[in-house]
């Protein structure tokens, strides 16, 4: 069987490298891929959003399954036109996808489907979202006895003393596509506006910033659920645990994600089958309901909350860095789980194999990151260990310049590792973060310490 994996991040070389273990595969390509991909597969220089492109390779190669691994792709119709094409392709439509285009979208889908959720209200232009937050929002309490405010000036500017830190932050979100970063937790008036403004006056996130939603901020600890579906038939994958915030001790600006850990001790089986009988299913059905029915990874970012878990996000493909620790302990043959799921033939599928170890994913990242940072630099240290079973380097942006891999991406480099419990998996993916060198490398230094946190309580 040959398959193409689309995309070119730490997510695809996972995919990439744990599709090629199948041995009912004899060709992987990925499109466009890295320097690691160019190691485990064959890299094809077509852009990940070129969808005529991809569709006639995949023809000319007669590809047996396709695989897209980032959102934008997803959103712009891929599956649609690979179907149209008579050619199988593991993920959702246009229309199923628009859970991840549109956050909008996906709040109304979970309310119809009476999914748990944080409250919000939507806005379309900056002068609207500006009163809520000085009237509404006051206090950072979604109230509505707040007496009206000064608006303030047409260019938007506050004509008022701005209000010290909210006692309950909210949080504010671009609607649309942003690359993990269109999110912002906001703890006074003016840290809200400020980000309000960005998405509409300062074009932030293009027109992913054309519609903002203003949420109350939940409380607890997060967790990233995955499941494989093929319309029907649900299959989850082990809980994860990400890390978004830049900084030790989350703290600092969104990121895409700078590391994770597979499993986390929040998510216990008894809760497992909570998630799924109160967020997965009602989800499956109403889009189903709604004439959309939802094929691939539907990804459930979820806040474990004293009223129990509620959705913060859905994704509509694998997390990334969530994939690389997940993969690594999975032992089914990942393509004919996700060949199945492309099929409808979910319900067939035998009960998941796993790795009793933990495994920790470490994201090295280039200076600057999530803000701007500089390309090009030689990575030293990459074949200083060789990868294993047991351990292996991802590449999220790299490439290869004249014989030299480099740094291309903001996120670069995903050290994943196995152990005998979590402490020895997170030494063991440090204990190769130090081998690894590029001129501004950095990475947080306590991903996987939230395990050690207590369990919410239910």
């Amino acid at each position: 069987m040959k398959v193409l994996v689309i995309g070119q991040g730490g997510r695809e070389h996972a995919l990439a490298w744990k599709l090629a273990q199948s041995p009912l595969v004899t060709h992987v390509f990925c499109a466009p891929g890295n320097a690691g991909t160019a190691r485990d597969a064959v890299n094809v220089d077509i852009s990940e959003c070129d969808i005529p492109a991809l569709l006639k390779f995949a023809k000319q190669e007669q590809i047996d399954l396709t695989i897209p691994g980032p959102e934008a792709p997803l959103v712009a119709g891929i599956v649609d036109a690979f179907r149209e094409a008579d050619l199988t392709v593991f993920g959702p439509t246009q229309a199923a996808a628009q859970l991840e285009g549109s956050k909008l979208f996906a709040k109304q889908v979970m309310k119809a489907a009476k999914v748990p959720t944080a409250d919000y209200a939507s806005f379309d232009d900056y002068q609207s979202a500006y009163k809520y937050l000085t009237e509404r929002c006051a206090g950072g309490r979604f109230a509505s006895n707040i007496p009206p405010m000064n608006i303030g000036s047409s260019s938007g500017e506050i004509t008022r003393k701005t209000r010290p830190e909210w006692e309950q932050p909210v949080v504010v979100k671009a609607d649309g596509l942003a690359a993990g970063k269109g999110v912002k937790v906001c703890h006074s008036e003016a840290e809200a506006v400020e980000f309000v403004k960005s998405c509409f006056l300062g074009s932030a996130f293009g027109q992913a910033g054309n519609r903002v939603l203003i949420e109350e901020c939940l409380v607890g600890e997060e967790a990233s659920i995955l499941a494989i579906i093929d319309g029907k038939t649900i299959i989850t994958l082990e809980a994860a645990q990400d890390h978004k915030a830049a900084y030790d001790g989350d703290t600092g600006p969104n990121t895409g994600g700078m590391g994770a850990y597979c499993p986390t001790p929040l998510v216990s089986p008894e809760l497992m089958d909570s998630i799924t009988h109160s967020v997965l299913i009602p989800m499956v059905h109403e889009m189903k309901r709604r004439g959309t029915p939802f094929t691939g990874v539907l990804y459930a970012g979820l806040m474990l909350t004293r009223q129990g878990p509620k959705v913060l996000e859905f994704n509509v493909r694998f997390g990334d860095p969530e994939t690389q620790p997940v993969l690594m302990r999975l032992q089914s043959d990942i393509f004919s789980l996700l060949y199945a799921a492309a099929n409808g033939r979910l319900r067939e599928f035998e009960e998941l194999r796993w790795d009793p170890r933990p495994a920790v994913c470490v994201v090295m990242a280039s200076e600057g990151y999530p803000g701007e940072y500089q390309k090009g630099f030689p990575i030293r240290g990459l074949e200083a260990v060789e990868d294993s079973t047991d351990l292996k380097v991802f590449h999220a942006g790299t490439a290869l310049v004249n014989q030299n891999v480099v740094n291309t991406g903001g996120r670069v480099l995903g050290v994943t590792a196995l152990g005998d419990d979590l402490d020895q998996a997170k030494l063991n993916a440090y204990a190769r973060v130090k081998t690894i060198r590029w001129e501004g490398a950095w990475c947080r230094k306590d991903i996987s310490d939230k395990a050690r946190r207590p369990t919410p309580p239910s």
